[in-house]
């Protein structure tokens, strides 16, 4: 962040600086967000796909800085964004506040918005109800089945629901391996650039998994998403897709139906459903010409 650009506002109260990275911590309703600001220009938010937390995308966020003021954060429930219950559940609208919120205290300009699979959903929440504070959404392969019809909608549920369950009977392995399939990532031939920063599998990573498969899978089911009002959203929204993912799998679809909604064509961006991790360099390049198209 830096002070003398009158687009990047004055650092909030109670954020710390590093030599390159500001961190800080917010309170919002029932949670303390914790998020990460870096870089200089316009500024553009992430919203993280699955498990991940402000550091998902760190390697993408090396090829943006010098472009954009990129701001990431934890979700509500994973890594340093602790709940004042932590029992307690959580709605994809409620993500969506933690958002507006955030960018509340960071700016009071409209923003670039990156959305990754259920970041994508959490964006379009934020374009329904805040569409003055993202002037473009890119929505890269959204899980959001609201977006299907009736029948689609509920198979995709079901999946979702039997994830659930091979993960409290089977564990977190069983349930990666039909995560992936559903998402259609291959995981026996991974394809990535090389130097990559190591997301080795921690502890505070097998927590978030448990958090994102027992409660945003529940978030994503119960979705009060009102696609209606996200066709007339005045926010642009870029339906994107990976290169190598499956045309018939769930998140393609839903990135499909996004671009019939919108009357636009799907983008496609380098590598699968995880483009912006395995993809970093040239996922960048592909996200600036979507944002400045």
């Amino acid at each position: 962040m830096v002070d003398h650009d009158p687009a990047v506002p004055a650092r909030p109260e109670g954020m710390s600086m590093t030599a390159t990275t500001t961190t800080g911590l917010l309170r919002v309703p029932g949670a303390t967000l914790y998020h990460e600001v870096r870089g200089t220009g316009p500024m553009l938010l992430i919203s993280q796909s699955g498990e991940g937390d402000a550091g998902r995308s760190t390697d993408l966020v090396d090829q943006l800085a010098g472009d954009y003021t990129v701001v990431t954060y934890d979700r509500r429930g994973l890594s340093r964004s602790t709940l004042d219950d932590p029992a307690q559940g959580v709605t994809l609208a409620q993500h969506a506040d933690d958002v507006h919120r955030l960018l509340a205290e960071l700016t009071d300009r409209p923003v670039l918005m990156l959305g990754c699979s259920l970041g994508a959903s959490i964006g379009f929440h934020l374009a329904v109800r805040h569409p003055e504070q993202i002037s473009t959404l890119v929505a890269h392969e959204p899980v959001s089945p609201r977006l299907l019809p009736a029948e689609q909608r509920a198979r995709h549920e079901r999946e979702l629901e039997e994830i659930q369950h091979i993960h409290r009977r089977d564990g977190l392995p069983a349930a990666l391996a039909m995560i992936a399939d559903v998402l259609g990532i291959d995981r026996s031939n991974p394809d990535a650039e090389p130097g990559l920063t190591p997301q080795p599998m921690t502890p505070q990573r097998v927590r978030n998994f448990a958090f994102f498969i027992e409660h945003d899978f529940t978030a994503v089911i119960r979705d009060t998403l009102d696609v209606a009002a996200l066709k007339e959203t005045p926010t642009r929204v870029v339906p994107a897709v990976g290169r190598t993912t499956p045309h018939t799998v769930f998140d393609r679809t839903c990135a499909t139906a996004l671009a019939d909604l919108h009357g636009t064509r799907l983008r496609e961006f380098p590598g699968g459903h995880n483009g912006n991790t395995t993809h970093p360099r040239a996922y960048a390049t592909a996200l600036r010409a979507a944002l400045n198209a």
